[in-house]
């Protein structure tokens, strides 16, 4: 491959998992996961598409994220903790989904 015809790129990468997913799985498989699922139907993946970037990744418990610009990536990750710190609020410690960032 010629070296001009290397294409390169600055991107800013949001990853984020579940803090305890493993002990949230063990106490609730399925409500853990129909949990998580909403949230990331619900919060995350519209923040996502707000703030003009893209999921390249999924893994069980989180998810990598890719944004042309450093602004976009950390305030979609600081909307985006901020709807999960309002969406936890009526739940018990115990059984909050809380991305950690």
């Amino acid at each position: 491959m010629d070296a001009h015809s290397v294409e390169r790129k600055l991107a800013a990468i949001f990853a984020a998992d579940v803090a305890g997913y493993s002990r949230l799985m063990g106490a609730d498989e399925e409500g853990t996961h129909e949990r998580v699922k909403a949230h990331l139907g619900e919060l995350v993946n519209p923040k996502i598409a707000e703030h003009r970037g893209r999921i390249v990744k999924n893994t069980g418990d989180g998810f990598l994220a890719e944004f042309a610009s450093v602004v976009d990536a950390v305030r979609c990750a600081v909307e985006v903790q901020r709807g999960m710190a309002e969406r936890n609020a009526e739940i018990p410690p115990k059984k909050r989904i809380e991305f950690r960032v």
